[in-house]
Order: structure tokens, then C-alpha cells, then sequence
């Protein structure tokens, strides 16, 4: 939905043919126009009279000038950061003057280079699709509203309502993909259909249907699967495979908040790691630890040490943040244990598991490993290595809090002189 004409609008004006172009379109429409100037500061010759350019203009015809330059930027990621910088002083401006419309002057051969360009990169289908006419980010609707012209349009514009421009001379080195796409792809497709633009756009248009079909789908199911670092893949063969995988890609974007050490063969990793049965585990870049339990993969930041040994002796808080007490209590369950003092060996102790920890569970004439009881009690593999199990001053195991008792546990109607409790 187009503003009205009482509405403030931003307009990316960059100086050079287009974006003058949409300016001077939009100055007949619209009553507060706030023009906003970026200045890449790349080091190319003449970019301080770009900008020097576009105040004066903006000064002639009453309009309101903004302009930022970028300070810091790195050569390899130079692309990526300026457009994001470009967009966070685009928003600053928005919310300045109480507006949610920006305007862009992205036209039709621009979507076709960004087609071409990154299918030629190889981006996935969610990528390839260009800018479309109208989106939202943030909460604010950018609007691009000559993408169904050309550039040769464009200057055919300017010329006859004598609009002023300036022309960026690193336009025409082949040095970049996107100018030897300009120069010599688009020509020869224009050959074969003059209007191959509108071609595109349609082409774009029916990609981002598909694309916020799948988007919504996938929301869908994040929603109800994901919470606290946690994915239920419960029935995960009933969805589509390209739910998935997109359900895996949303989650790891959840995981991480910069995906620069992400690459899709993570995506086919978990994919498998889905496959295979229960008690597997995935490591990931950054420490991140996937670990499948039942019908859930656990995403967990890896812990360099996470074993402890501690004497229990009138109130113990442990690492994980829970406690076991010394008190008196009528209840019965596996989070209470009753002991006798002449059965063991003080002081008790609470740690960690060993590898070939046995317990005798009470009602059993015979030992079971520590090992099997959490798995047959399902306790998740992330908390079996830091789960408290409580010895007497020999290592006799007498108690898995919450899980299992030992024969050393006693009921109310045994004899006992010590009660512990577990929170």
C-alpha cells in the first residue's frame, strides 16, 4: 500500500541517474521528502561531490538532507556491511521523522543482474529471487517503484525533464561479476526480448509467493517444536523435505547469531543425525554440541569440565543449581532417601559418575550399572555426566537422587537415623 501524499517518505538517494530519477518522480507526488545520502568512503574519486551534489539539489527544491559515511569497513566483507549500515541509518531516519516508508531506486535491468548474479553464485532458492516492488523489514514497508523500468528508461527521463546526475566511473570496470553481467549478459538477453526485465520480474514475483509459503510453513512448525535450545522432531517423516530443511536452517539460525561458520553440510549433518537412532551426538562450529534423545535434539554450549566431588554435610547446593538436604519429611519417592549411620561409611559424598559405577537397587539381590539405570529411567544424555549420585566415605553408591534408592535406602517403617531430600 502506497503513503499518501501528506505522508514523509525516505528516499535512498545515492546522486547517481536512477535514484535522481525516482527523486524527482516522487517530488510530484509527495509534500515531505527526507533525502538520505550515503558516503561509502571506498576511496573513489569523487564521492564527496556526490554528496555535496545531492545537498545542493535537496536545498534548491526545499528538501530535507540526511547523510552518513561509512568509517569502518573491511575489503572482504565490505558488500555485506555496507548494506547493513546503509539500512540502520535508513531506519534511524524513519523513526527521526515518524515515518515507515523508504523508497529505493532499484529498477528492472538491477533485478535481472541480481537474478543472474546469484544463481551464478549458487544461492539457494530463497535467495534468488530479487527485490520486489514492496516489502516489509523491521516494521517498515520499503517500497521500490521503478522496477518496472529500465535504465535506458530512466535516462531517457532525465534527459527530457533535464534532471541532473552523476555518473559512479567504478560502473564500468569488469573487475566486478554484476558490471560484465551489465555489460555483456544483459545486452544480449534484451536482444532476445527487449522487455526481459518484466520477464524477470514475474520470474521474482512467483519465487517470493513460494518462498513466504514455505516461510509461513515452517513458522508454523518452529513454533510448536522449538523451545529453549531444545527441537522436537517428534513425527519428523510426516513433513515435506523441504520443511526440514528449512526447519533445521531457522534452528540454527536460533543457535547462532552470526551463521558465518555455517555451511550446508551442517544442514545434511543434522539431517542424518535425525536418522539414526537415539544416543547420538553432532559437534558443531563453536563449541555447540547437538545431542538426539528420543524425539528431541538438544543444541548445548560444551563444557570444558563439568564433574564434580563434594562432602555432604547439613545443606548442599551442587553445580546445576539444585540441593540436597538434611530434613525431616513423611514423603516416600525417589527424591527422598532414609539411611542408617551403622550401614555405612562417613562422610557421604556427592559426585558425578565413574565409568563402571554399579548400585544394588533396592528389591534386586544383584548390582546394575549406573550407565544402564539412567537409560532405562531415560535421563537425558546432556545431564547423565553431571547427575549427583551419592557414595558413603568408601565410594559405595547408596542413592541417584530422583531416579533409583539402593538397598541402603530405607522405608519409614525400617530403621533409620539420617533423612536427605532432593530438590
Amino acid at each position: 500500500m502506497m503513503p499518501s501524499k501528506e505522508t514523509p517518505i525516505v528516499v535512498a538517494v545515492s546522486g547517481g541517474p536512477d535514484s535522481m530519477a525516482l527523486l524527482s518522480m516522487l517530488q510530484k507526488q509527495y509534500k515531505t521528502i527526507i533525502v538520505a545520502h550515503v558516503n561509502h568512503n571506498t576511496g573513489r574519486i569523487g564521492q564527496k561531490e556526490e554528496e555535496t551534489f545531492v545537498k545542493n539539489y535537496c536545498q534548491k527544491y526545499n528538501l530535507i538532507f540526511e547523510s552518513m559515511t561509512i568509517k569502518n569497513h573491511t575489503k572482504k566483507n565490505f558488500h555485506n556491511e555496507a548494506h547493513k549500515i546503509r539500512y540502520q541509518f535508513f531506519e534511524q531516519l524513519l523513526k527521526k521523522y515518524k515515518t515507515n516508508y523508504l523508497f529505493t531506486a532499484h529498477h528492472g535491468d538491477d533485478l535481472v543482474e541480481t537474478i543472474l548474479f546469484r544463481i551464478m553464485r549458487g544461492s539457494s532458492m530463497k535467495a534468488i529471487h530479487g527485490p520486489t516492488k514492496i516489502s516489509k523489514k523491521n516494521g517498515h514497508t520499503i517500497i521500490r517503484p521503478l522496477l518496472n523500468y529500465t535504465k535506458q528508461e530512466l535516462l531517457d527521463y532525465n534527459k527530457k525533464h533535464n534532471i541532473p546526475y552523476c555518473i559512479d566511473p567504478s560502473n564500468e570496470k569488469d573487475i566486478y561479476t554484476r558490471n560484465r553481467i551489465r555489460k555483456q549478459i544483459l545486452p544480449f538477453l534484451k536482444k532476445e526480448n527487449k522487455n526481459i526485465h518484466l520477464k524477470f520480474l514475474k520470474f521474482s514475483e512467483e519465487l517470493n509467493e513460494i518462498e513466504n509459503y514455505l516461510t509461513n510453513q515452517t513458522e508454523k512448525q518452529i513454533q510448536i517444536r522449538w523451545n529453549t535450545n531444545e527441537l522436537s522432531i517428534q513425527n519428523w517423516d510426516q513433513l515435506d523435505q523441504i520443511i526440514q530443511k528449512r526447519i533445521l536452517e531457522h534452528t540454527l539460525g536460533k543457535i547462532y547469531k552470526e551463521r558465518t561458520h555455517l555451511e550446508s553440510k551442517h544442514i545434511t549433518m543434522l539431517q542424518t543425525l535425525i536418522k539414526n537412532k537415539s544416543g547420538t551426538t553432532l559437534d558443531l562450529p563453536e563449541q555447540i554440541k547437538v545431542r538426539k534423545e528420543y524425539n528431541t535434539l538438544r543444541f548445548i554450549k560444551e563444557e570444558t569440565n563439568n564433574t564434580y566431588q563434594l562432602e555432604l554435610k547439613q545443606n548442599l547446593i551442587l553445580p546445576n543449581g539444585h540441593q540436597i538436604k538434611l530434613e525431616e519429611t513423611n514423603e516416600d519417592s525417589n527424591f527422598v532417601c532414609r539411611l542408617n549411620k551403622q550401614e555405612l561409611t562417613f562422610p557421604l559424598i556427592v559426585r558425578t559418575r565413574k565409568q563402571g559405577d554399579k548400585m544394588i537397587i533396592k528389591g534386586l539381590n544383584h548390582h546394575k550399572k549406573i550407565k544402564e539405570i539412567m537409560i532405562n529411567e531415560k535421563v537425558p544424555i546432556h545431564l547423565r555426566n553431571s547427575y549427583p549420585i551419592v557414595t558413603d566415605g568408601e565410594g559405595t553408591i547408596v542413592w541417584i537422587p530422583g531416579i533409583k534408592k539402593s538397598q541402603f535406602c530405607k522405608t519409614k517403617e525400617e530403621k533409620y537415623d539420617i533423612i536427605l531430600k532432593y530438590y
